[in-house]
């Protein structure tokens, strides 16, 4: 099976890493600590906020593999294909995956922070404290609104077509994969930031969440019509959103 997997040119060591981190999160889910790790939780759970930070990047990294390595698996084949030939071909590998981590890294540092601030925001305003759909709801609709971006499109063209991103790009040594890595992050994030941000804020605690998104995000990348997709997922999440604002709600599973 081994063999088979590197003729295809995917690195077994990628699978196993997406296959523990959606082990992890089952775990998590079932074993009654999701609320524990949420960044909530983290937050309001009285630690400094560096050690708050810090635990919720480990599980973050988690949630980078489960949920963004699969869709990018088009791309990291062509790379393992041709960078098959160069020497240290580990820590070429090791440097363009670290390029892509570190771009949905930073991602996750800000979305954080930001959330802590936002929790601040809510402790300082009564009105919001008692409306927390809204914070939800207006999350969902932006989210909704940005899948009909030119940055959106733009983006998402550009993660469709891996072949011609390596192309353009492909450069030997590991501070070049890196850069290659680092780029093609900044390409993911700019076609899925909000969707993962909705994720973040909804369902980073919650299994069925992370499935959902991560079905979303993968058929809209590598799907054979992803690209017809992107419209209905947006006019879904707005009307989500809407509900949300409006105080239905949504469904917990």
């Amino acid at each position: 099976m081994i063999g088979a997997l590197r003729r295809r040119g995917i690195h077994p060591l990628v699978l196993v890493t997406i296959a523990t981190a959606w082990c992890l999160a089952i775990g998590v889910q079932y074993g009654g600590i999701a609320q524990v790790i949420h960044h909530d939780s983290l937050i309001e759970g009285g630690l400094p906020l560096a050690a708050a930070l810090a635990l919720f990047l480990l599980a973050w990294q988690a949630m980078i593999a489960a949920m963004m390595l699969p869709s990018s698996l088009p791309l990291i084949v062509l790379f393992e294909r041709t960078s098959a030939a160069v020497p240290d071909r580990g820590q070429v590998r090791a440097a363009f995956l670290g390029g892509y981590t570190a771009v949905w890294s930073l991602f996750g540092v800000a979305a954080f922070l930001s959330d802590a601030g936002l929790h601040r925001l809510v402790d300082a305003s009564p009105w919001l404290a008692a409306h927390p759909n809204v914070i939800a709801g207006t999350t969902l609709t932006l989210a909704g609104a940005f899948q009909f971006s030119s940055l959106k499109e733009a983006c998402l063209r550009a993660c469709r077509n891996p072949g011609v991103y390596l192309m353009n790009r492909y450069r030997r040594g590991a501070r070049a994969a890196f850069r290659l890595g680092w780029g093609h992050g900044i390409f993911c994030l700019g076609c899925c930031w909000a969707l993962m941000l909705v994720a973040f804020a909804m369902g980073m605690a919650n299994l069925w969440w992370m499935v959902g998104f991560t079905a979303l995000m993968v058929f809209e990348k590598v799907g054979r019509h992803g690209d017809r997709a992107v419209a209905p997922i947006g006019i879904g999440l707005i009307f989500a959103g809407a509900l949300m604002i409006l105080g239905d709600g949504l469904p917990s599973f």
